[in-house]
């Protein structure tokens, strides 16, 4: 089963319920991989602290343009949605940082004049923590694309076995990669007026990928009660909701917080898993 863990917003909790349900399902003996597809800025193993046992670079294609061949016809800058190929004075310029090597250029180029080269975009590793694999991915600074490096990290991805994605924030590229394909997606969001406008954005991409997803609140206790009004008006379920906790915030901060969550809210935690069926 995959799971991915969501938010409209960061800040929210989301890499805490990814590793609480992680850690609990590792007490019970259950092996499991979790995947930290916030590739910008990934944090999972900042807590996990797996043992990493192997590392690669990630590359993807770019076009190079022979203009020995090329003559001029345009067809490249025309397929480009994303304006990487742009005809200048009758010759193709390429802006590979914005190109999603999609190959388009140089399957329709006739004169056989685009080309392909490798750029890194990336690492990506790969640890174990007892029953937990960890595979991460981290973006090369100065890279604007990321959902190449997001699909390289699923690519890891074990069927029939528990699988947990924590996603990164918002409802961009970025995270319709991470999500798509998963089994259930928890979206986890906190009681504000800020928590609920993201969370009405996440609700929107989920339903438009036909995801079966739930909600947790967390920091259930230090905002109103329109989060849960609009979860019940919309019919969508409650997996939990975890109140505001001054110990875990001090445990999370000495990155620590996996013990003190189970400790406290190991019932929230079980029935989240219960809810997802990912623990069956």
């Amino acid at each position: 089963m995959i799971l991915a863990i969501a938010s409209g917003k960061g800040g929210t909790g989301k890499t805490t319920i990814s590793l609480a349900i992680a850690y609990f399902l590792n007490k019970r003996k259950k092996s499991l991989s979790i995947f930290d597809c916030d590739v910008e800025e990934p944090n999972v193993n900042l807590f996990l602290n797996s043992d990493i046992k192997v590392t690669e670079t990630v590359y993807i294609p770019v076009p190079t343009v022979n203009e020995e061949k090329c003559n001029g016809c345009g067809k490249c800058e025309d397929i480009c949605k994303f304006n990487a190929v742009v005809l200048v004075k009758g010759k193709p310029l390429i802006f590979p940082d914005i190109c999603h090597s999609c190959g388009g250029c140089k399957l329709v180029c006739p004169t056989g004049a685009m080309n392909e080269e490798v750029k890194e975009i990336g690492k990506l590793e790969e640890g174990y923590f007892e029953n937990i694999r960890y595979i991460g991915g981290t973006l090369k600074i100065g890279e604007a694309i990321s959902p190449p490096l997001i699909n390289s990290v699923k690519k890891h991805i074990i069927e029939n076995e528990i699988n947990i994605i924590d996603a990164p924030p918002g409802t961009t590229c970025p995270v319709v990669e991470s999500i798509k394909g998963c089994d259930y997606l928890v979206l986890v969001t906190e009681p504000t007026p800020f928590g609920l406008h993201d969370l009405k954005l996440s609700v929107g991409m989920a339903r438009e990928l036909e995801l079966n997803f739930g909600v947790v609140i967390n920091k259930s206790d230090i905002g109103d009660s329109k989060v849960a009004e609009y979860c019940n008006a919309e019919k969508i379920d409650i997996l939990a909701e975890i109140p505001n906790s001054l110990e875990l915030a001090r445990g999370y901060a000495s990155g620590n917080f996996m013990n003190v969550f189970l400790d406290n809210f190991s019932d929230k935690v079980e029935r989240i898993i219960s809810k997802t069926g990912i623990g069956v």
